[in-house]
This record gives structure tokens, sequence and C-alpha cells, in this order.
């Protein structure tokens, strides 16, 4: 076969292989047929791996049919140099009715007013050109009064859920195995292509991206980068909802963040929004699951921090914006599994949630007897003339009828009334009499009440702002004790649930309807500990409900993944000391009751372990490991690594085994009885 013969060929598959952008090829075949009021330019522009280059190759594939000349410029081998792109070019200067085209022109991008402004009206008569770019064109093509005639900017988007799966349908990809594919790639043509060249996999057996796909994803969609700090940027990008700068400075800390925040909002997978920042979504994909196979203890870091981040941005959020900062935080655990994905970032400006309302009284009243039957409408009347601060009523824009309601109890002593009126509180009060009794200025709050008649309980708009509204009172209540939610639906809730911490502690029978209380002690895992637990990826979730009465004092009962949890945090912020202010593991054994400095006995006690491992040779290297990690707080884990003259996979099982060691030591160790000083070092050592 010929070169042209295969050449052709080639084209040919590749145009047969184009799914969709029909606007963009319209656009295109306008231009190429010489219509009149078709532009002179076309000026496609995305993020890489979006189809740009697919869109040229399809302009020169037709030009060819129509008897065009074809001049193909790649921008890449220009080196912005004016005379190159010239010299390239030179042929659409002679020749009528050439079609030039100019791919990944964002590597001489400082061409454009050159281009604009002098080459292209050098052009032969009936010429046509088309640019591809990362970058979006600059304003002067449509200010200008002339141009704006003659250009048209084409920015070509994702494909569709529909397109997408018919790309991967003509790469032979199964159709059970699609789905998995679609959801990573996020309509990339280029993620979508390298993910089918994966053979496929067995029945049955999940796909996901290799490393070797990760890495070549990263290179092609985002391309060099300027250093560490710019990656670690971009690494934030990947997991929050929306990036604001105040975000990029909490989780880089002392980093020239106004600079990186000014480089992110530039870059052609970036959307700026009102919000903040977007990335695209194969990109969002794609860095995600290349730091998780990358780095999984960095991946839980980004993760822990940018939780944290977010409980910050609800208490210092007004009243109005608490819920869409709760709802920001919540696109953190969007692939964990929720009962029908509860944790829905999406907005819901269709419904309004507002404080009770007087006249809202017999339409709750209404709503919770078609719902859950007279007695639990008897138990919201009392709690209407008890509380009437703790509900909350939703309704529809623009109409005053209420359509759901919620209720956050606020209770600090048992009340006799209170026992009579509602046997769900009776349970509740003889739980925390018996295994967790309130202190001086405690409290605890129960989500009580959360009726939408017509789909109880199930998974919802209403729902959602539900879940939003009790996960913002927890996160910004002062003296909360303990915590409460109940559900009627147990089986779709409560293994939900447990995954966030809280199991089921009782089971009451209100009027024959079986409704199932769940619980959390605060003071076992503080709100800060578990936003951060609760974004890592590999950890137990931490039982923090006693499961009897403790008589010699929380610490005592504290369970054992509480316990680890609590010494892998007390190392990942070692170089932080307030931050032990509330750990988890001041409760525990390891410091003495009636202790003037708790803080101070924690620390040393972690110190006093460290040092007792070192009692083999692998125990030396479980030190040195620990001490390079956190100690000496190395900024990265391959840092760390090189400091101690080692391979990085032999590190990380160093570092694992140290984990395992220091906890079995602290677990075995007796109380501090003196504070010895800990091992002090730069973290520039």
């Amino acid at each position: 076969m010929g070169a042209r013969g295969l050449a052709g060929r080639l084209a040919a598959a590749r145009a047969g292989a184009l799914v969709g952008r029909e606007p963009e090829r319209a656009v295109l075949d306008r231009m190429l047929s010489g219509a009149a009021q078709a532009p002179f330019v076309a000026y496609l522009h995305g993020p890489g791996g979006i189809g740009k280059s697919s869109l040229v190759r399809y302009a020169a594939r037709q030009a060819e049919l129509v008897g065009r000349r074809v001049v193909h410029v790649d921008a890449r081998f220009l080196d912005a140099d004016p005379r190159r792109l010239e010299e390239a070019a030179a042929p659409a200067c002679t020749e009528p009715g050439t079609v030039l085209l100019i791919d990944t022109f964002e590597q001489c991008q400082p061409l454009e007013t050159w281009l604009r402004e002098t080459f292209l009206l050098r052009l032969a008569d009936h010429a046509i050109v088309v640019v591809a770019s990362r970058t979006a064109p600059d304003a002067e093509w449509s200010l200008d009064p002339g141009w704006a005639q003659l250009f048209t900017a084409l920015a070509v988007q994702p494909l569709d859920a529909a397109q997408s799966d018919a790309l991967l349908a003509a790469r032979g990809v199964p159709a059970e195995q699609r789905g998995a594919f679609v959801a990573f790639a996020g309509g990339s043509p280029l993620a979508l292509s390298l993910a089918a060249s994966v053979p496929a996999a067995a029945p049955g057996t999940p796909w996901y991206p290799t490393g070797d796909i990760l890495t070549t994803l990263v290179e092609r969609l985002v391309g060099d980068l300027p250093g560490a700090v710019h990656r670690r940027a971009l690494e934030v990008v990947a997991q929050a909802y929306v990036t604001r700068e105040p975000l990029l400075r909490k989780v880089l800390g002392d980093q020239d963040t106004n600079t990186v925040f000014s480089w992110l909002r530039q870059l052609p997978y970036i959307e700026a929004t009102p919000e903040g920042l977007h990335p695209h979504d194969a990109v969002r994909a794609t860095l995600e699951a290349d730091l998780r196979w990358r780095d999984p203890e960095r991946y839980d870091d980004v993760r822990a921090r940018i939780s944290l981040a977010g409980l910050q941005a609800v208490r210092s959020a007004t009243a109005d914006d608490a819920l869409l900062r709760v709802a920001e935080w919540m696109f953190l655990f969007r692939d964990q599994g929720g009962p029908d994905n509860l944790y829905n970032y999406r907005t819901h400006p269709h419904i309004e949630d507002t404080p009770l309302r007087s006249e809202d009284v017999p339409g709750v009243l209404r709503m919770a007897e078609e719902a859950e039957g007279p007695a639990s409408a008897a138990a919201v009347a009392h709690w209407l003339r008890r509380q009437p601060e703790a509900f909350r009523v939703h309704r529809y824009a623009g109409s005053s009828a209420p359509v759901s309601f919620m209720a956050i109890l606020r209770l600090d002593a048992p009340l006799p009334e209170d026992r009579a009126e509602d046997p769900v509180i009776a349970a509740v009060w003889d739980l925390v009499e018996a295994a967790a009794p309130l202190g001086p200025g405690e409290h605890l709050g129960i989500r009580r009440f959360a009726v939408q008649p017509g789909g109880h309980q199930r998974p919802s708009p209403l729902m959602e702002l539900i879940s939003r509204r009790t996960i913002a009172e927890e996160m910004t209540s002062h003296g909360r004790a303990v915590t409460f939610t109940v559900f009627e639906d147990a089986d779709r809730w409560g293994r939900y649930l447990a995954k966030a911490g809280m199991p089921e502690v009782a089971a009451v029978d209100v009027g024959g309807l079986r409704q199932h209380v769940f619980g959390r002690d605060w003071r076992r895992q503080t709100v800060e500990q578990w936003v951060q637990h609760r974004a890592r990826t590999a950890v137990t979730p931490v039982a923090t409900w006693p499961a009897t009465a403790s008589t010699s004092g929380p610490g005592d009962q504290l369970p054992r993944a509480a316990f680890e949890e609590g010494v892998l945090e007390a190392l990942r912020t070692w170089q932080t000391p307030r931050e032990f202010a509330t750990s988890v593991l001041l409760h525990s054994h390891l410091v003495p009751s009636g202790s003037p400095d708790p803080v101070a006995d924690l620390r040393g006690a972690i110190t006093t372990a460290l040092d007792a491992i070192q009692i083999d040779p692998a125990g030396v290297k479980a030190h040195e490991a620990l001490t390079a990690t956190y100690i000496t707080a190395l900024r990265t884990h391959k840092a760390a690594a090189r400091r101690l003259g080692v391979p990085y996979g032999t590190y990380r099982r160093h570092l694992a085994l140290a984990k395992e060691r220091l906890i079995e030591q602290l677990l075995r160790q007796p109380a501090t009885t003196s504070t010895p000083t800990p091992p002090h070092s730069s973290p520039e050592e």
C-alpha cells in the first residue's frame, strides 16, 4: 500500500471515530463551502484531550474532499518566533482557497496579536483559518468591529454521557464496563480513549485506571508545571468542589497562594466562576486518581486539610450561606456510597429553608400525622410548644405552604413532661444517664424529626437540605456533648450512618412505628477530629458511643479504633502542639487523672514509646522512619525516604511497621507521671 493510500485510510478512520461535535462541524463545513456570512477564522479552544485536534483533522479531511489545499502547522515547533510561523504558513499567502490549520497554538500564544493584525491580512483570496488552542482567544477579536464579523470562537465542550458511550462502543468496550469509564473520563475523549485501550477486565471486576494511564493523562491533560507548589495547588483543586484563595491558603500554608491562585485561574482546564475555581471533570478525576495511586498518605492528608478548612468555612459563614458551605464540604464524600447518593453537592434554589412561622403549625402537624401517625404528631405538638425555635420548614420558592419539616432539639436536663410526651426522648435520656452523663455546661442535641410526606425519609432534595442543616448545627454548636439522629428507615440509613461514626444505639416504638436512634459522643471524638477522620479513605469509623457506663473516666473505655486514629493524628500534628488540646488520647490511659498539663504528658508518653520501640534492627528503622516523617517534619514522604537513604517503597514499609509498633507500645505503656522533653529538630535538617 502506498503512503497516500495509508494516509487516506488513516484520515477516513479518524473521521469515522469522531463522535458528536455537530455544532463545531457545522461551522467548519460552512467555512469550507464558502457560504455567505461564514467566518474567516474559527478559533477552537478547550483543555487538553477535549478533542480539538480531532476537529482540526476533520477540517483537513473535508478540505481535501472538496479539493482545497491544506497547510497544517503544529505550533509546538515554532518557539513563538513569527518568522517560523510565517515560513510554515507561506503557501496560504499565495494559493487562493487554502485552508490554514494551526494546532496547539497555546505554544506560541504571544503571537496572537501579530497573527490577527499582521499575518492574516496577507493570506490569499478565499483562504480560511482554523486555530486550536488550550487558551481562549483574547477579547480583541470580538471588540474589533471588523474582526467581529469574520471571527468565531468555538469552546469545545466535554462529550455528554450518550456520546461518551458511543465512543467507547466504537472502541469495542463491553457495555457493562462503559459506565465506570464514562464516570471517570468526564467527557474527555482522550481519557475515554486511553481507558478503552486497557484490556477488558473479567466480568464482574470493577474497572479502575492503571498507573500508566494516569501518568499519560496527567502529562497530556495538565502538561508541565512550574513547580511543586503548583502541583500541590492542583491537588487541592482536584478534591475541593470549589477553590477560593482562603482555602488554598489554609491547605498550602505559607506558600505564595496569591500568585498560585492567579496561575490556576488562567489554566485552560480550570473554569473561573463567581463561586471560585472548578476544574474540568476529566482533569479532576485524573489528578485525584493519580495522587491516590502515587502517594496514598498525601492523598488522605490533602483531603483531611480540605475537610478541616470546610468546617472552618461553615463556622464563619452567615446563616444564609451555611448550607451552601456544608454542601461544598459534602462534595468530598460524593463517592462514599450514601443512600442513593445522599451526599449531593448541588444547590436547590427552588426550595427555601426557613424558620417555623406561627401559620405553619397546622401544616406541620398534618404532615406529621400523614407520615408517621397520631402518636408522632402528638410528640411534634409537644415540641412545637416547648422549642418552636428548633423547627425548620421547607417550602417551594414562591409558595408559603410547608412541604417538609425537621426539628433539632437542644436539651440539657431530663424533664418529666418531655419523657411523658415523647418516648424517643425518654429512651435517649435513659441512654445518656446510663452511659454518658452530661457534665456542667454540656447539652445533648437530637435531630428528632425529618418529615416529607409522600416520600418519607427517602433521599430527595428535601432530605438533602435536612441533612445539610443537621450537619451545620453539629459543626457550629458549642457545649454539645452528645448528639442523636432518628430515622424510621434503619435499613436505608443505618450503614451510611455507621460509616460516619454514628452507630444505632436504640430503637423505640412510637404509635406502632419503630423509630431508630443513632448516637455520637463528641467528648470521645471532637468535631475537628471527626471531619478530618471522615475525609481519610483508609480508616475505620471511630465508635463514639460507649457500650456501658464508665466508672473511672471516658479514657478507660476508649475503643481501640479511636485510640489508633488518635495516635496517627498526634503524629500528623506533632509540629502544631495546640492541636493536641482536642486529642482523643487525652481521655486515654496515657494521661494521668488530674494531670496539671495533660498535653505535655501525652506528648511525653508518645516520645517515651517512640524511644522504646528501638529494641531490634527493625525497630531502629521504624524509629528512624517515624522521626524523619513526623518529628523532624520533612516536607514530603519522598524527602524522608531520601533522608533515610532507602527506596520509597522500602520507606513506606518501614513507616507502616513503625506505626504498628508505636501503637502496640502505647497500648502496653503505663500512664506518664513526668513530662520528658520531646526531641526537637529543624524542619530543614
